[in-house]
């Protein structure tokens, strides 16, 4: 007997359930590593799992906050027997490999014990260690064996000050010391005018002359203006100098070396000038002119160790009304290594860490981790204040008008002005533009690979 014929529909009805469950499966994510409890951040630790807990203990610290005894823990836990650290290790009591110990995750890690204090031993064993990876030009790579960088060298400078010890007296197997390592880097006067002060990531480009100009490292230039001006992690410099910071002098156009003295002021003065030419912020590139905030932020931190306060302050509002997506939003929830380096610019800038462009960033530092042995009493208020972390009195940010930003309180009430009239809020933007609040985006304050 002949089977009746099956209807389409059911056909169909079939393959789209079997098609929608594929779809369902294929858009599952698949389920992340965990994260140590003890680690601040949800990310995958595997590059900056080092960094970011360093940072972070660094700015918790500097906010007064003590921070749970695990937390510390895992970055002392991390300590390679050498002395050094890598970026991570999953499993602490596997050996681990010399050529993937870390010189930026050894300086980062060595500041934050130094901060804490009581840590003499592991911090005694991480500066031996990073002495003895210090390149013969005086310089330092981010691993052994790779050619010295410019923010390798600044972070290992920043460590060294942190530690107690001289740059100056640091020195190479070639006799050449930590800060000579650092003018390795530096564009001096025979580069452009528009580029003395500047510092190049690698010495394979540092030579510039008009003919073969380099490219100016904006991020490696903030980094290294903070160490070239005797600076280190979290910067409590209270000297300020009311001019503006003053460039090379170059009478001639000749290419030694730029002297010590002068090169964390002559960064400062190019940095001061990119500030004003870009709205006081940094960007990427002039072929990519898109913010970059962790460059921002540490300009910010090289000008005050400098001396010049006054020539940071807009660059601090203008992180505070403009980086929130950057350090809150990123692809894991809060960045932490960007939140911390947010809230070290603040600390530094004399900014309310409470009210930071309208966020409470140390509370949202805190609870990316875990929880902290005790906080200062004015955190417990604000945070009672205001739970949701953004309404803590006593903000130091300039207006909105004055820095281009907008706190996400400010956009709440746009949006309540929305609810209750379009009229007023075409009246508010024929006078203020918005800027689009950039993407999220992953951590620029971690080194380069």
């Amino acid at each position: 007997m002949r089977r009746p014929t099956q209807h389409p529909a059911r056909h169909l009805s079939r393959g789209s359930a079997l098609l929608a469950a594929l779809l369902t499966l294929a858009a599952t994510p698949a389920a992340a590593a965990a994260t140590p409890t003890a680690l601040y951040g949800k990310g995958d630790p595997a590059q900056d799992g080092v960094w970011r807990q360093s940072l972070t203990l660094t700015a918790l610290a500097t906010g007064q906050v003590t921070p749970a005894d695990s937390a510390v823990d895992w970055l002392t836990g991390q300590q390679c027997a050498d002395g050094g650290w890598t970026a991570y290790r999953a499993d602490p009591g596997a050996p681990c490999e010399p050529k993937a110990e870390d010189s930026n995750a050894t300086a980062a890690a060595l500041q934050a014990l130094a901060k804490l204090g009581g840590h003499q031993e592991a911090v005694a064993k991480g500066t031996d260690w990073l002495k003895s990876v210090q390149r013969p030009d005086g310089s330092w790579a981010r691993t052994p064996g790779l050619p010295g960088d410019a923010t390798s060298t600044a972070l290992a400078i920043n460590a060294l000050l942190a530690t107690g010890l001289d740059p100056a007296t640091t020195t190479a197997s070639g006799g050449r010391s930590a800060y000579d390592g650092l003018a390795g880097f530096q564009l001096g006067c025979a580069a452009p005018a528009d580029q003395r002060g500047a510092f190049t990531q690698s010495t394979a480009t540092a030579a510039s002359t008009p003919a073969t100009p380099a490219i100016p490292a904006t991020q490696a230039t903030a980094q290294a203006a903070l160490a070239a001006a005797g600076g280190r992690l979290p910067v409590t410099n209270t000297n300020r100098v009311d001019a503006a910071p003053k460039p090379l002098a170059c009478p001639t156009a000749t290419d030694p070396a730029v002297p010590h003295a002068d090169s964390g002021e002559s960064a400062a003065a190019w940095l001061n000038t990119q500030l004003a030419a870009n709205g006081q912020h940094l960007v990427h590139s002039a072929a990519d002119p898109t913010p970059d905030y962790a460059a921002t932020a540490w300009a910010v931190l090289a000008l005050i160790q400098s001396g010049h306060p006054h020539q940071a302050a807009s660059a601090a509002d203008w992180l505070g009304g403009n980086s929130y997506s950057w350090y809150a939003k990123g692809p894991a929830g809060t960045d932490v290594a960007n939140t911390a380096l947010v809230l070290l610019t603040a600390e530094a800038s004399r900014l309310d860490p409470y009210n930071f462009g309208g966020t409470n960033v140390l509370q949202l530092l805190i609870d990316a981790g875990p929880k902290p042995k005790s906080v200062p009493g004015s955190a417990a208020s604000a945070l009672a204040e205001n739970p949701d972390g953004t309404g803590a009195p006593g903000s130091g940010i300039t207006e909105a008008d004055d820095n281009g930003g907008f706190s996400p309180i400010w956009l709440i009430g746009i949006g309540l002005v929305v609810g209750i009239g379009g009229g007023l809020l075409l009246s508010l933007n024929r006078r203020r533009k918005s800027a689009t609040p950039p993407p999220p985006t992953d951590s620029d304050s971690t080194p380069p690979q």
